[in-house]
């Protein structure tokens, strides 16, 4: 699968996707559902709860281990994706497309110094 190339990625395997609103939704990359395997329980933040950048900001558990998601920017959380605790395994089958959480960045300009599409993948190549 290729990586979209408008989103930022972080070298812990989230994705950020800038919104019009200026607001960031923030996921897994598809290397990260993979890896973990078939996804049984995602505990989300709380709405309304801030989060500096790389805090722990939401877990996600599947049938090999469980793995923490970190928040790639800082920011406060301002939704979250509540279908997905009813159907984790939405990640495994469309990683970009589900979408974790939502976050109001204190300072948007910071997703810029995530990876892009071609430093990401420059990173997984290094890991084969």
């Amino acid at each position: 699968m290729g990586l979209p190339a408008e989103l930022r990625y972080t070298q812990s395997h989230e994705w950020v996707r800038t919104e019009p609103a200026g607001t960031v939704q923030v996921g897994i990359t598809d290397f990260a559902q993979d890896a973990l395997g078939d996804l049984v329980y995602i505990d989300l933040p709380a709405p309304g709860k801030s989060f500096a950048a790389g805090q722990v900001i939401a877990v996600v558990e599947s049938v090999k281990a469980a793995s923490d998601i970190y928040a790639p920017v800082a920011g406060t959380v301002v939704a979250v994706n509540d279908a997905l605790k009813d159907a984790p395994e939405t990640l495994n089958r469309d990683a970009f497309g589900a979408w974790l959480f939502r976050l109001q960045p204190q300072n948007l300009a910071d997703t810029q110094g995530l990876l892009d599409a071609t430093a990401y993948q420059a990173q997984l190549d290094a890991q084969k």
